[in-house]
C-alpha cells in the first residue's frame, strides 16, 4: 500500500456530537430539545398539496418567500433577514463572515458546544470566558480587545437567562467586532435581543425553527440583524452554495411562521410543563438554575448524575449528559408532554430509592 503524507494536507477537527437519535421506538426522547409536539396544521396542508413535479426545478436561491414571512412576522425589512439551514447552517456562515480577524473570538466555556468545532474548522483564534458559580456571564470578559463575540440567550445548556441590559452593554462596548446572540430557545420565556438590532449595527440575532415551531426535521435557520451584515453573509452563501433550502422547506417555513396563534398555543404548553417539572424535580432532590428555555439542566443532591443518566436510558428514557469538566453533575433534560415528563418523575422516583 501507498503511505504517501497527502494525510499531512487534511484538515483534522473533533467534530461536534449532536445528542442521540435512538435507532429503536418505544423510548422517552428528552436529550435533543425537540419540540414533543407536531408542526402547525399549516405546514400538513404544504406538504398534502405540493406538487412533487416541482422538484425538478431547483429553488429560489434567495428563499423569498420565506424571508419575506419572517420579516413581516418581526416587523423588519426583507433585506434584514439571512434564512440557511437550520441555525447550525446561519451560524456557520456568520463564524465565516466575520470572525475573520487575527484576534481571538470570545464565548462562554459552558455552551452550545458547536461554537469551538467551528472556530477550529476555520481556523479562528478563540478564548472561552468561564461563566461564574451561578452559570451567568461577567460582562466585563467581553469588553477586550477581541475578533467577535457569540453566546446563546438563553444558554445552552444551562438555560440561564441573561438581561437586556446586559447585552446592550456587551454590544455597545464592541463597536469594532460582530456580537451575535444565538436565541435558539428564546421562545420559550426569555426577551429577545431583536429591539437591538435597528440601534447597534453590529448585532447580529440567530433563531430557528427546531425549537417553538415544531421543525427540526425541517433544518430552517434565520438571522435579522443590519442590513450590511445580511448583505455580507449572502455573498459567501453565494459564494459556497446558492441553493441552500428546498421549495418545499421553503413554503413550509413560510407557513409555519404565519400561524401564529398554534406557535403561542404550543409554547404555552411547553412553558407551562416546564414550571410544573421545576417543582417535581425540586421534589426529588434535584436543584437547577432558572431555565427559560424548553428544558432543566438539573443535578442531584446525592446521586451522581452519570449513575441517573445510564439508569434512565436502561429504562429507554434519554436525557442528554456530558463528562466535562464543571458540567459534569448535570442532566440537561427536555421538556415533553406531561405525559412523558410524569413517566420520567416515575422512572426517577425508582432510580432514586
Amino acid at each position: 500500500m501507498n503511505t504517501g503524507s497527502w494525510e499531512n494536507n487534511v484538515r483534522k477537527v473533533v467534530p461536534y456530537v449532536p445528542g442521540e437519535q435512538p435507532k429503536f421506538s418505544n423510548v422517552i426522547k428528552l436529550n435533543t430539545n425537540e419540540n414533543p409536539y407536531p408542526p402547525s396544521p399549516s405546514v400538513r396542508k404544504v406538504l398534502d398539496e405540493y406538487n412533487c413535479a416541482d422538484m425538478r426545478l431547483y429553488p429560489d436561491p434567495d428563499a423569498s418567500v420565506l424571508v419575506n414571512a419572517i420579516a413581516e412576522r418581526y416587523g423588519v425589512k426583507s433585506s434584514q433577514v439571512f434564512v440557511g439551514v437550520g441555525s447550525d447552517d446561519v451560524l456557520s456562515v456568520a463564524f465565516l463572515t466575520f470572525f475573520n480577524s487575527d484576534k481571538p473570538v470570545l464565548f462562554p466555556d459552558i455552551t452550545y458546544s458547536f461554537y469551538d468545532v467551528w472556530a477550529d474548522v476555520y481556523r479562528i483564534p478563540y478564548i472561552q470566558k468561564p461563566l461564574d458559580s451561578d452559570f451567568r456571564i461577567n460582562p466585563d470578559d467581553y469588553k477586550c480587545e477581541n475578533g467577535g463575540i457569540i453566546f446563546p440567550n438563553p444558554n445552552a445548556p444551562t438555560g440561564c437567562e441573561e438581561s437586556l441590559e446586559m447585552i446592550e452593554d456587551i454590544v455597545k462596548s464592541n463597536p469594532g467586532s460582530v456580537v451575535i446572540i444565538d436565541e435558539a430557545y428564546v421562545d420559550f420565556g426569555a426577551e429577545s435581543a431583536l429591539s437591538l438590532t435597528e440601534k447597534y449595527e453590529n448585532l447580529l440575532v440567530v433563531q430557528t425553527f427546531s425549537k417553538s415551531r415544531s421543525m427540526a426535521g425541517m433544518r430552517i435557520g434565520y438571522a435579522i440583524g443590519n442590513e450590511k451584515l445580511i448583505k455580507y453573509m449572502n455573498d459567501v452563501k453565494f459564494s459556497i452554495n446558492s441553493y441552500t433550502m428546498t421549495p418545499l422547506t421553503i413554503l413550509c417555513g413560510a407557513a409555519g411562521i404565519k400561524d401564529e396563534e398554534y406557535f403561542v398555543r404550543t409554547v404555552n404548553k411547553i412553558t407551562e410543563t416546564r414550571e410544573y417539572s421545576k417543582k417535581r424535580l425540586a421534589e426529588l432532590g434535584f436543584t437547577f438554575p432558572d431555565s427559560k428555555s424548553n428544558f432543566i439542566f438539573a443535578s442531584h443532591k446525592s446521586v451522581p448524575a452519570s449513575e441517573i443518566f445510564t439508569a434512565l436510558k436502561e429504562r429507554k428514557i434519554y436525557v442528554r449528559y456530558w463528562n466535562k469538566e464543571k458540567i459534569n453533575n448535570h442532566l440537561r433534560i427536555s421538556v415533553g408532554t406531561r405525559e412523558e415528563m410524569d413517566e420520567l418523575f416515575g422512572a426517577l422516583e425508582g432510580i432514586l430509592k
